[in-house]
Formats: structure tokens, sequence, C-alpha cells
């Protein structure tokens, strides 16, 4: 009797195990399905072009995208009779002091990977987790170029004064702003090189809006050719070859 039992209680202990299994299998397979369906997205939808604007105004005004290979930055005059981004993004933040610079370099991002991983190496299971899923906050990182040359990874754009004022306009409303209207200098010693800041900034990097998205709106916005949506650098400068 007492075997039979055992057996029995044996043979039910399985039959929960294997329905446990089973469940555990269909919840791995159903995230491996939304993953993939994730980067079929991404990947489909950044080759997708949004076409430049058909405009007659005089394009006047010469910005660059530039990517480092991951991240996206929009380059823009350092000034001109429509925008002087020292005023806001002042000489005084960089190591440098140096004030002979012709470019800035602007772009969005999570304040966890920008601050607290300088390589890939470094990068912290918790920063990619709360950048993922709307957790953390973001910063504005800017850099001061003296000159810019086109390459694989810097393509030069001519636009309109009108779409100029349209990215002028984009831009800055992604800064956060102190009580007189200033942006806000980020102290820290995490910079990049002698010539680059960071600022406070509006808005969440998540899975659906990352730099790289961000550089994409901003060329939508000044009417560039840009992608339908893009969470990666590739599909932007596909558009540009």
């Amino acid at each position: 009797m007492r075997n039979k039992i055992f057996k029995l209680t044996l043979k039910n202990k399985n039959k929960v195990l294997k329905k446990y299994l089973f469940k555990i299998g269909i919840i791995l397979l159903s995230l491996a399905a939304i993953v993939a369906l994730y980067f079929a997205a991404a990947f489909c939808l950044s080759r997708i072009a949004v076409p430049a604007e058909k405009t007659d105004n005089p394009k006047e005004i010469t910005i660059y995208i530039k990517t480092n290979g991951a991240h996206t930055d929009i380059v823009v005059p350092v000034r001109n009779d429509q925008m002087d981004w020292s005023r806001e993004i002042k000489y005084d933040d960089i190591i440098s002091k140096d004030t002979v610079y012709q470019y800035l370099g602007i772009g969005w991002g999570d304040k966890g990977f920008y601050l607290e991983t300088p390589t890939w190496s470094e990068l912290k299971l918790s920063v990619a987790f709360k950048a993922a899923f709307w957790l953390s906050t973001t910063a504005m990182h800017a850099t001061y170029y003296k000159s810019m040359a086109e390459d694989d990874n810097c393509k030069k754009i001519s636009i309109s004064r009108e779409q100029y004022a349209r990215l002028i306009n984009y831009i800055t409303k992604w800064f956060q702003k102190d009580t007189d209207g200033h942006f806000i200098n980020i102290k820290t010693t995490a910079n990049y090189g002698d010539t680059d800041a960071f600022y406070e900034a509006k808005g969440r990097y998540n899975l659906f809006f990352t730099c790289n998205t961000w550089t994409n709106s901003a060329l939508k916005a000044c009417g560039q050719k840009s992608c339908v949506w893009t969470i990666f650098d590739t599909g932007i400068f596909l558009k540009y070859k």
C-alpha cells in the first residue's frame, strides 16, 4: 500500500512539475517572440525613408549628423544671427575654456549611459534596465568642434533658415531650464574630453525612444531625410550615403 501511495504521490508531483515547466516554456517563448518582433520592427521601420520636404527657400545653413558608432548627434553652427548657442552652452562649462569653435554637437540620452558608462564594457545591468524601462533621467550632451569634415561617420546637410529655426526650437525644448530660463549645467567629471559638457534634459529614455530616435526626430522637425522610426544610428546614415 505504501509503495502504491508513494508512486501516486510521485506521479502527481511529476504532473505538477511538467505543468510548471510547460508554463515557463510558454513564457520564455513569448518573451523571445516579443524581442524578435521588437528588433524586426526596428530593422524594417529604420529602412523606410521619410523624404526631405520640398522647399523653395535657399539652403543657407550647414548642419551635420555625426555618430560614434552607437550614438548620434546633431551638429550646428556655434552662432549666427538666429542663435548663439555659446550663450547657454557656455565656454566656462567645458574643461578647455577655449572660445575658438565653429560647430557644436548636441545629443540627448540617458543620464546613466552618459555619466556612468565611459565604455560599453563598463555598462552596468542596473543602468541598462533603468534606461530601457523609463526609470532614469536624461541629459543633453554638447561638444564643441573647431571644424567638421565629412566621412562615413559624419554627413553634411544644407537647410534653409526657416528649417534651422525649427531645428533650434526642437533642440532647445529638450533642455531643462532654471528659473531664469537658462540651461542647467551638470557639474561632473565624466566628460568625454576637454570640449564637452552635460546639461539636465527633459523626457525619458526607453526601449522605443533612444538617443538615435531623438536625432531622427530632430531631422524630421527640420524637414530632412529620416526614418519612419529607429533606435539605432544605422538607419539614419543609410539615408545619407
